[in-house]
């Protein structure tokens, strides 16, 4: 036990204290913050307003269209030809032409821009005339816009699950697939990032015959235990400090976002905004944080919960994966032979995130029950699962045969291990593997 405990603090230590883990420690949580950030911000601070110039031939849109946010609309009594020779000197951005027979020919309208025209002010403006269009239809229909416009009813629903003693309980399906989504991207990043580097640690070593040294002192079934737990450890405390310096930055950066909303929301009251104007505007800024749908998942799934149920399938993933990582990196000599003994390994690592949509979708289907059961994709799906709610049982059966699979990888590894790890010279086959496999000695 010894001798493990000391390969564990040598492959932790050693990684641990390179710059390029402490580098990414503390890099990735502000890139994730700056990923909803960043945007926001210059949502925020977008000063890009554009003005639009329309020529309207058919004389039924005249001073109906209006300005609204980034958009100033002008109409214009000159023809198209001559507005469009004249716009490079103007002070317009853009070109509107409203064809004469626009209620037979809706599709051709004509927008120029000095510049291309983004996709969102070109939705803008054919939102603003059909909008338009549609009135100026209804009107000659005899049918009253008054009425219609009164009838309109905007539904936003809440969610809540049904627990067993009846109590309605609140969840959001938009949290569960962001926090689902973010769960089996790091589990699924992580079998093949800290796998790869339980492999390429074998291969060094073996590579460089300071194997020959080890084995010497040490068992080989003790040295693959090592480094995978080595690694391991490593991984976990990387997910610590992310989920430390993530939670602490985003935290930070929605409250100082927050204020900034509050202060933009003040300054379109006191610059004549309507009520609706300024609540779409807070609405809509307010949707770009995905940390507000998050935590109510997390509220409704229990934070303890989640950290638990991630560390456990965490660290059962990780040692089913890395043990067979290992085992590759022990029967080849370089990394380029050890490509064709990866696709059985990877494979089930690649379907288990390719079932994200269909267990999103039916998160309690027969497919996410089973993917989830497997051990070879259970840690990936099963947190894919977890954010929408999952019964313990469920969850305490995943264990149950994830663990299994680890003491059944494991097994498998050490048989390759053994052999494999003073294997030199020799063109391995998968043949030659399963003979290690019953090899008895």
């Amino acid at each position: 036990m010894d001798k493990i405990l000391l390969i564990i603090q040598r492959e932790y230590l050693t990684r641990v204290s390179k710059k390029s883990f402490w580098i990414a420690s503390i890099l990735v949580p502000f890139l994730i913050a700056g990923i909803y950030a960043i945007p926001l911000y210059f949502a925020l601070n977008s000063n890009d307003t554009k003005t639009v110039e329309i020529v309207d031939e058919s004389g039924l849109f005249k001073d109906k269209i209006k300005s609204k946010g980034d958009i100033t609309y002008k109409f214009i009594n000159d023809s198209y030809k001559v507005a469009k020779d004249g716009l490079e000197k103007s002070k317009s951005d853009i070109l509107v032409s409203i064809p004469k027979d626009i209620l037979t020919n809706p599709d051709g309208v004509k927008i120029v821009g000095k510049e291309s025209v983004g996709f969102g002010i070109q939705n803008d403006i054919e939102n603003a005339i059909q909008t338009e269009l549609r009135n100026i239809k209804l009107k000659n229909a005899n049918i009253d816009l008054k009425v219609l416009e009164d009838n309109k009813v905007s539904v936003s629903a809440s969610t809540f699950t049904l627990k067993d003693d009846g109590k309605e309980e609140s969840s959001s399906s938009k949290g569960a697939i962001i926090l689902g989504g973010l769960f089996g991207f790091i589990l699924y990043m992580s079998a093949f990032l800290y796998g790869s580097q339980v492999m390429n640690g074998v291969i060094e070593e073996k590579s460089n015959r300071i194997i020959e040294v080890m084995i010497s002192s040490v068992r080989p079934f003790q040295l693959m235990m090592g480094k995978i737990i080595g690694v391991g450890l490593v991984g976990i405390t990387q997910f610590l400090l992310w989920g430390v310096l993530t939670f602490g930055a985003s935290t930070a950066t929605t409250a100082i976002m927050s204020g900034k909303i509050e202060a933009k929301a003040k300054a379109m009251t006191q610059s004549g905004a309507t009520k609706a104007e300024v609540t779409k505007m807070e609405k809509d800024l307010s949707s770009k944080n995905p940390l507000s749908e998050v935590s109510q998942t997390i509220e409704s799934v229990s934070l303890a919960k989640i950290i638990l149920c991630f560390l456990l399938f965490y660290i059962g993933g990780y040692l089913i994966y890395s043990s067979l990582f290992a085992a590759v990196g022990a029967a080849v000599e370089n990394a380029s032979e050890a490509q064709q003994f990866l696709l059985p390994v990877t494979i089930p690592i690649i379907v288990s995130f390719l079932l994200f949509t269909e267990i999103m979708e039916h998160p309690n289907g027969n497919l996410a029950f089973w993917a989830s059961m497997f051990p070879l994709t259970s840690p990936i799906d099963m947190m894919i699962r977890l954010p929408f709610g999952v019964p313990n049982w469920q969850i305490a059966l995943s264990l149950f045969f994830l663990i299994l699979g680890f003491i059944g990888t494991t097994w498998l590894a050490g048989k390759i291990y053994r052999v494999g790890i003073l294997m030199y010279g020799k063109k391995i086959s998968w043949k030659e593997i399963a003979k290690w496999v019953v090899y008895k000695g």
